[in-house]
């Protein structure tokens, strides 16, 4: 576990999940959804490309259709952005350590099925973000090795699981019987990793 070591005077410790479904999934129990910007415009996107394929290459037409499709992606980023920063900045400023789980990020965009979600999220960006924030407001940031079994650890007993897809979107214990959502599983597992 790599941590930088400052304090604001809060001493709450929070495990943050990040996932797919879900923005962050907070050990409080607290999830935070992801704007999503690119599945909600991608169609309009597309269509604006695909009105644009036929047309002269430097007319005003086509400058005109390129400002739009550039002014979309623009828009598209900003909201991500703005989520990211709200996301970043309430777990700076409100807990004393946040703990993240070391994602590999470019070895998950390899997989195309989730590449898309991926990046619409900006997993990347949340961890930048948190760590210049944790300095700005005095929190600490402990970020945990990407191995750690955090979603396959039962948060209750400690039993730990040898298999779990990614399709189990709960996680029942076999030794202490407790059904969890299985990224708040996880989100609790990384807060207890560092208390």
């Amino acid at each position: 576990i790599d941590t930088q070591i400052q304090n604001n005077g809060n001493t709450t410790v929070v495990g943050v999940d990040l996932g797919v479904k879900a923005l962050a999934t907070l050990s409080t129990g607290e999830v935070i959804e992801g704007a999503k910007s690119y599945r909600t415009f991608k169609k309009k996107l597309s269509r604006l490309q695909w009105l644009n394929r036929n047309k002269i290459i430097g007319s005003n037409n086509w400058k005109k259709a390129q400002l739009k499709i550039a002014w979309l992606h623009k828009k598209i980023a900003s909201i991500r952005k703005d989520t990211i920063h709200k996301l970043t900045s309430l777990l700076a400023k409100n807990h004393g350590t946040v703990v993240i789980e070391d994602l590999n990020v470019s070895g998950m965009m390899k997989n195309h099925k989730l590449a898309g979600v991926i990046s619409d999220m900006g997993f990347y960006e949340v961890r930048r973000q948190l760590e210049y924030k944790c300095k700005l407001y005095g929190s600490k940031l402990a970020v945990v090795d990407r191995w750690f079994p955090s979603s396959k650890t039962c948060s209750n007993c400690g039993h730990k699981k040898e298999v779990l897809s990614l399709r189990e979107r709960v996680f029942d214990c076999e030794k202490c019987n407790i059904k969890i959502d299985r990224d708040l599983n996880a989100a609790i597992n990384l807060c207890k990793a560092v208390s």
